[in-house]
């Protein structure tokens, strides 16, 4: 999993992509990978400028979609639901810092910058996974991906990593 953050004129920000060490995603992997990545585009799916939140047990959570998503779309080796393994936030402003000052009582609107990250870490598998884009919200509320452009499916992280 690479973690990398940039700054460009005074502004920070960061992205997560999680690469197979072998070039390859095994079976499982794939499957953890693709449950993320199913939650990370269901809470883009269910974003609403002036009304989606960031935070968990709010109204209208990016979070919540993004958790329900994760428990009711995979397992773990005991046959049990994969969102205790969701163990941290969704998202989080980025700005003049990283992980940027913000409201997280406000809904997200038109000139917000924010992440969407969900992971899931199963210790127990030795198995950890984490998509993380930063967004923009336009004045007209619509969600632009401003790292959109990399790969994010598993077939094109494999690729990318093959250099096709």
């Amino acid at each position: 999993m690479i973690d990398a953050g940039g700054e460009y004129s005074l502004y920070a920000t960061d992205i997560t992509r999680t690469l197979p060490v072998s070039g390859k995603f095994t079976p499982r992997q794939r499957e953890i990978y693709d449950v993320v990545l199913g939650a990370q585009q269901a809470a883009m799916a269910a974003f609403q400028s002036g009304k989606s939140h960031l935070l968990r047990k709010q109204t209208d959570s990016l979070y919540e979609v993004a958790y329900d998503y994760i428990n009711t779309h995979g397992k773990d080796m005991q046959g049990e639901p994969l969102g205790r393994y969701f163990i941290h936030g969704l998202s989080h402003y980025v700005g003049l810092n990283v992980h940027d000052e913000g409201d997280y009582e406000v809904p997200v609107g038109p000139g917000v910058v924010f992440t969407i990250e969900p992971g899931i870490y199963i210790p127990e598998e030795k198995l950890g996974v984490r998509i993380e884009d930063t967004f923009y919200v336009d004045k007209d509320g619509k969600l632009i991906n401003l790292s959109g452009g990399l790969p994010h499916t598993a077939d094109e992280v494999e690729q990318a990593i093959a250099g096709r």
